[in-house]
């Protein structure tokens, strides 16, 4: 989140500014960055001219794909640090392998706020590295290049292992203050906010009364969806993901099992409107939108209402998002992933 330092820690106050300079030792900015889906447009813009991308794949997630190929064509510069060759790998100038979660140690925070400790199953292959030791060799080449207070505590970047990384987040981040590894491998299930070594985390954030006490609500305009059917395109398509891939599919297409049970891309088309195009579940589909085609096959359901479709985006020559639009909500900053305007022939 470009908005926040660790822990949701506003970057726009000052007392934060000023923690996380005494701690790194070099000055920061209390502007606020830009999120993935203002840099790729800034591209073509001007604004963008290198990108350094992390376990992410941008053709795949990214809204209007042949626009986002267009501006990776066009871009100076792209670091891609990544476990597999994706389609984002074709535009990148320097790849740096990491490692998979099977192959390195340390911690993962779930959604539910969990902690969690995981363990190396083999040691990493080839010349990879786990991402903390990639990115720390680099923050110490640009470091040496920067004028430093070299008397800050966490300034050196030095760590000897993932515990050290994690005691620095506690150091900086009250909701993170009382975990560690220690105490995750001695068998504690914490859950932040975890505010000290004796207190034994959250495990239900909100009891009886919000955080905050009494909940906030906030009167909002409604922005109608910056594109409607008509006659050339007349159906709504809505995306998103299945059960069984997740986001742009780098691990799940890998996954063999996945695979047989949902091995391409399929659209959800409503009995009446699939009856019209003389459609069934063996049929294929084009879908056709303002910015491009896909062909994907029909699943005929009384899961989306007629004149809809819902596709997904898990597989390249068949993602939703060659489809989708670059227009963004004005707060989030989230793409209208929810709403295109698209035409929908069986293919014969």
């Amino acid at each position: 989140l470009p908005n926040v330092y660790p822990g949701y820690q506003k970057v726009v106050e000052e007392k934060n500014q000023r923690k996380f300079e005494a701690a790194w030792g070099v000055p920061l900015s209390p502007r606020l960055g830009k999120t993935a889906t203002e840099l790729v447009p800034g591209i073509l813009e001007g604004t963008t001219s290198a990108l350094y991308v992390m376990a992410e794949n941008p053709i795949m997630s990214e809204p209007d794909t042949n626009h986002v190929r267009k501006s990776f064509e066009q871009l100076d510069f792209m670091v891609l640090q990544e476990i597999f060759l994706t389609e984002t790998a074709l535009y990148a100038d320097v790849l740096l392998p990491g490692v998979s979660f099977a192959e390195k140690t340390g911690t993962f925070t779930n959604t539910e706020r969990r902690v969690q400790m995981i363990a190396p199953v083999i040691s990493p292959l080839g010349d990879s590295k786990p991402d903390w030791q990639i990115t720390a060799e680099i923050a110490r080449r640009m470091m040496a290049k920067r004028d430093a207070n070299q008397d800050a505590p966490f300034v050196g970047w030095d760590y000897q292992s993932p515990a050290e990384i994690l005691d620095e987040a506690a150091a900086l981040t009250p909701i993170y203050g009382g975990i560690n590894h220690a105490r995750i491998l001695a068998g504690e299930r914490i859950q932040w906010p975890c505010t000290g070594t004796e207190h034994p985390g959250t495990p239900i954030l909100h009891v009886g009364k919000f955080a905050r006490g009494l909940g906030k609500f906030h009167a909002v305009d409604y922005i109608p969806p910056a594109e409607q059917p008509d006659e050339d395109y007349p159906f709504v398509m809505s995306t998103g993901r299945v059960l069984y891939h997740w986001h742009g599919g780098e691990m799940t297409r890998r996954t063999n099992g996945l695979n047989k049970i949902y091995g391409e891309a399929m659209v959800e088309i409503n009995p009446e409107d699939a009856e019209k195009l003389g459609a069934t579940d063996e049929s294929y589909l084009d879908i056709t939108s303002r910015r491009g085609t896909i062909k994907a096959r029909a699943w005929v359901t009384e899961r989306v209402p007629p004149g809809m479709v819902y596709t997904n985006f898990h597989f390249p020559v068949s993602s939703a998002n060659i489809l989708t639009q670059a227009v963004l909500d004005p707060i989030a900053k989230i793409p209208e992933y929810k709403v295109t305007a698209v035409r929908v022939e069986r293919v014969k």
